[in-house]
């Protein structure tokens, strides 16, 4: 059985979906592995380290011809998949969230797609997880962005000559990405405060050493550990105690998503204005529509002295440490297909492959598609 690792540089994606230990576990079970020639390169992963881990280099979409499992990062292009056989298996992330139009195109290749993105949250599915591996990174990412461009020093300082009061960092949304951007903000000595639609999230933001910020609402944590969104009544009260909040703040990171929908926006314009001159905003967001309407995808925007940073695809700017966390998510979940033998086996009532499997047969086959 032979995998494919794709080259992800056509899309400006420097991160990679397989790293040489991945490649030789595979080897390790008799698989044969090709590795698009410079697929790496963005990782700091050279052509050489995966042909000496056991990978063979192909230089071209048409050397894919032969390929039963396909890696990537990003969902393959057209081009890819039309030198890919019937019913070859496709794992990836592949934004089902997006363009119905487009992934519906993708399904009539006849590939059978699963996207990581839909990982259950389960016990047995965390170490398959590329949300929570990737959104750990960006948490962090983004708090380094924030210190690069407060133009103060996140510690208190005390010298002779009078002393440096630390600054004070707002996370909104206590998931991965929060949580890891809490702990980042507390290493770097700011006084950091928090907020999430989830009750249940104040112990472990207590836990950080930071203040815990809930309006009187409705706890909005789904089954599944999401959030949902919050009643009309219930925005506003948690809009209210936001405004109050933020006009003290000298970082605001943002990082709520609702799956399926728009971000909701948290942080309003009128809020923007209310903050210091010098302040920065990290809305990790803004790729889908952003938590403060002022964040443009991939642009610093300066707005009345505050800096307004709308980096997408954060873990991506760490490609040397995210990308061999992805390539691990993507072998764990292989390895509910692979049998000791080096044969594939998909159980599609499995909790896990039911879940992710978006497409398979020429059409798309997700519940969440069927309407």
């Amino acid at each position: 059985m032979r995998i494919a690792v794709l080259s992800e540089g056509k899309s400006g994606e420097r991160r990679v979906s397989a790293s040489p230990d991945t490649v030789k576990a595979f080897v390790k079970k008799g698989l044969s592995v090709a590795v698009q020639a410079g697929a790496g390169a963005g990782a700091y992963i050279s052509d050489d380290a995966f042909v000496a881990a056991g990978a063979s280099l192909i230089t071209t979409d048409s050397g894919l011809q032969d390929t039963d499992i396909v890696l990537a990062v990003r969902r393959p292009a057209d081009g890819v998949l039309k030198n890919l056989k019937k019913g070859a298996i496709v794992a990836a992330g592949l934004d089902p969230y997006g363009d119905r139009k487009a992934l519906e195109a993708m399904a009539k290749s006849g590939q059978t797609f699963f996207a990581m993105e839909l990982m259950p949250r389960i016990s047995r599915a965390q170490a398959m997880d590329i949300l929570s591996s990737q959104s750990n990174l960006a948490g962090y990412k983004s708090v380094i962005d924030a210190a690069s461009q407060f133009g103060r020093a996140f510690p208190m300082m005390m010298t002779a000559a009078g002393t440096v009061p630390p600054a004070k960092v707002f996370v909104m949304g206590v998931g991965v990405a929060g949580l890891q951007a809490i702990a980042t903000a507390r290493r770097l000595g700011a006084i950091v405060s928090a907020t999430d639609v989830r009750k249940a999230t104040e112990e472990q933001v207590k836990s950080l050493g930071a203040k815990f910020v809930f309006a009187d609402v409705q706890d909005a944590a789904t089954s599944g550990g999401y959030a949902k969104e919050l009643s009309a009544e219930d925005k506003a009260k948690q809009a209210a105690l936001v405004a109050e909040h933020i006009k003290n703040q000298d970082v605001v990171i943002t990082t709520a998503l609702i799956p399926g929908r728009p971000a909701p926006v948290l942080v309003s314009k009128e809020m923007v204005e209310s903050m210091k001159p010098g302040s920065v905003i990290v809305d990790l967001a803004v790729e889908r529509g952003g938590n403060c309407p002022l964040s443009k995808p991939n642009e610093i925007v300066i707005y009345k002295g505050i800096t307004i940073l709308g980096t997408v695809d954060l873990a991506g700017k760490l490609a040397g440490n995210a990308s061999p966390l992805f390539a691990k998510n993507l072998a764990n979940f292989l390895d509910l297909m692979i049998q000791p033998d080096g044969t594939l086996k998909i159980d599609y009532d499995d909790e896990i492959i039911k879940g992710t499997l978006i497409a398979k047969d020429g059409g798309l086959v997700h519940p969440m598609y069927k309407a």
